[in-house]
């Protein structure tokens, strides 16, 4: 995970995306609108590089992970994610000041759900930020950002 000491919110995805293992950080391929509507969220500028994407995350108190942390997959898309491992989530929790959850995508809350469903109080799912969603709609993700940190 990316977490910073006084994380209060955990964003957790699925599985990075091939551009996201080859960049070696979450939501690497310029086509998600994640980093975008974060920065919209919080007047920010939008990052270009790692440094930058931590540096919002940490001014903004939120951390990253993904509930899959390997899995047989080809390609990007949740739908071929075969015999997931999932992550730690409540060595997590009980680590960091994180008070809520936020799943990026129904794939993410679905497995959260299943695995961790003492985390239902806390978690909120979001519509997926991935370009394969062409429905999406930022302002979900804009209101619930602002009124959480």
């Amino acid at each position: 995970p990316y977490v910073n000491g006084d994380s209060k919110i955990l964003i957790l995805g699925s599985f990075p995306s091939i551009k996201s293992r080859e960049e070696g950080f979450y939501y690497g391929n310029r086509q998600n609108r994640f980093w975008k509507i974060l920065s919209e969220s919080f007047d920010s500028e939008v990052p270009q590089n790692i440094k930058d994407k931590k540096a919002l995350l940490n001014a903004n108190k939120i951390a990253l992970w993904d509930i899959v942390i390997s899995c047989e997959i080809n390609g990007s898309m949740d739908k071929d994610i075969r015999n997931p491992t999932v992550a730690d989530i409540p060595s997590l929790m009980s680590t960091y000041p994180i008070k809520r959850i936020i799943t990026n995508g129904a794939t993410a809350s679905k497995l959260l759900r299943t695995y961790y469903p003492q985390y239902n109080e806390v978690s909120l799912a979001l519509p997926s930020t991935s370009p394969a969603n062409v429905k999406l709609d930022k302002t979900l993700w804009i209101n619930v950002l602002r009124s959480t940190v």
